[in-house]
């Protein structure tokens, strides 16, 4: 299986890179190093001070997971590979078209528009969702989204074939992520990262093996997409303060609550 790396340039995007190269030939690799542009104003650097001082564990949770990431994973696998700004420029077009992947796989990125997609692949173009769709789409970050707004049963991984809308495509699996609800921040983190690359691997494999699955998300429920304009102090003070609650939830109350949910299963 030949694979075309779509991946936002970040520590646990190589992971997963050389994770996949383990099994598969990847035949080229396009990260995307955005240019983060914001503009200052008086209410953010207040509220930069607040995150600063009381829910600083947030941010490190982030980083110390890129950390981890970073001490295993320094370097990405030996390939053709190019770094954008924008994962949707011509450089990463003509790139792409050039390499004649069996797959193209979708991690981290910015939302992928409809050129991209029109790249040639023999199989299609898969994207991983850090979140269980359709029940938790969008961004930043689905975890953080679960905790902050007491879903802790929500919180999974899912492969879908990528489409124009956000987390919206036709799901090839869904998993919920096993989670020790009574670990720190980095840990859960970890948890789910490490999940969402092994169900990749998994996806990637079933395809490979000549399997099909091709699920449409409304079959399943409607679901939220949650966007990171929401992602407000609020919301950062809820997550704090029930990530503490989650550890008080009696034993299998979590799970009891997964069982009402649908995921789709690799045969």
């Amino acid at each position: 299986m030949r694979l075309l790396l779509w991946l936002g340039n970040e520590a646990n995007q190589r992971a997963l890179a050389c994770k996949l190269s383990k099994e598969f030939t990847i035949v080229g690799i396009v990260s995307e190093t955005r240019k983060h542009k914001r503009k200052i104003t008086l209410r953010k650097l207040v509220e930069f001070a607040f995150e600063k001082i009381f829910l600083s564990k947030i941010s490190k949770a982030w980083t110390g997971m890129q950390s981890h990431y970073e001490s295993l994973y320094p370097h990405y696998p030996e390939t053709a590979s190019i770094d954008v700004e924008n994962i949707n420029s011509e450089e990463a077009f003509r790139f792409s078209q050039n390499l004649n992947p069996d797959l193209i796989l979708v991690s981290g990125t910015r939302l992928v528009k409809d050129r991209m997609l029109s790249v040639e692949v023999n199989h299609g173009i898969m994207n991983l969702h850090t979140g269980l769709s359709p029940y938790i789409k969008g961004g930043p970050n689905c975890t953080n989204w679960c905790i902050a707004t007491q879903q802790y049963h929500l919180a999974g991984n899912t492969i879908m074939w990528i489409d124009s809308g956000i987390d919206s495509g036709n799901i090839v699996c869904s998993e919920f992520a096993p989670i020790n609800w009574k670990e720190n921040f980095l840990s859960i983190h970890i948890a789910v990262m490490e999940h969402a690359h092994d169900l990749y691997v998994r996806a990637i494999r079933f395809i490979s093996n000549g399997g099909k699955s091709s699920v449409e998300q409304s079959r399943l429920a409607k679901g939220i997409t949650y966007y990171t304009r929401d992602w407000t102090l609020t919301r950062k003070i809820d997550l704090v303060k029930n990530q503490k609650k989650v550890k008080s939830l009696k034993e299998g109350e979590i799970k009891a609550r997964q069982q009402n949910i649908k995921t789709i299963a690799l045969d």
